[in-house]
């Protein structure tokens, strides 16, 4: 195993609605090495989501810690938890989640700025690394499926991040288009070094990954 870029300690999630509790992740235990491609695999409603979420910190978890680059997440104020996900990961939806209304290209360059950075070559070079330089003028509604979610890997990847998190990336794709998304995933890895952790129900997209983490009724039963 490399250098931890993810660790998580006894990690639980429970999900309350007035008097009614909903346990979601039990003990999670798991380390995501720098660089490392991790695919995190079970059924529908087994919790891998809800993992990711906690991840990227856009939810915290009941009990438990998770370290992000040797630093404990409950030590971070709501600024700091803001900046670790604008800074050091992208996300990739299964929706992909794209303005319908602006280009490809200004897409990705909102998001730069989001970050507060200033726009200039790394909209071009994201565009690039994912096959997509003749169609950044182009709207998400003139763009194929798979168009659409090249656009949205590269949106994730133009800040280089150290993580990325993918959500069924392909659940919303045809085989073919599918079997390319994850191409380029595994050349992204390959080229970037960049961590990935993949959320799938897909054999076939947990292949590409180093390692595969299966999930059931909200444990790990592997790691």
């Amino acid at each position: 195993m490399t250098e931890a870029l993810i660790k998580t300690c006894g990690l639980c999630k429970t999900f309350r609605n007035g008097r009614l509790e909903t346990p979601v992740l039990h003990d999670i235990d798991l380390e995501i090495g720098r660089g490392e491609f991790v695919a995190i695999m079970g059924p529908s409603g087994c919790g891998k989501s809800t993992l990711m979420h906690i991840v990227g910190l856009m939810l915290s978890a009941s009990s438990g810690e998770i370290f992000i680059d040797g630093k404990n997440a409950a030590d971070f104020s709501d600024g700091q938890r803001a900046r670790v996900r604008r800074d050091k990961i992208g996300f990739v939806f299964q929706r992909f989640n794209l303005l319908p209304t602006i280009s490809a290209y200004k897409n990705i360059a909102v998001a730069e700025r989001i970050r507060g950075h200033k726009v200039d070559g790394q909209v071009d070079r994201a565009l690039a690394a994912v096959g997509m330089s003749d169609k950044g003028r182009f709207k998400p509604g003139q763009l194929s499926i798979g168009q659409q979610q090249r656009i949205a890997i590269a949106r994730a990847i133009s800040h280089e991040p150290a993580l990325v998190l993918a959500d069924e990336p392909t659940g919303n794709l045809d085989s073919g288009n599918a079997e390319r998304i994850l191409e380029l995933f595994s050349e992204i890895h390959r080229e970037r070094k960049v961590a990935i952790m993949m959320i799938t129900h897909s054999e076939a997209a947990a292949s590409v990954a180093d390692r595969v983490i299966h999930m059931a009724d909200g444990r790990i039963s592997n790691a």
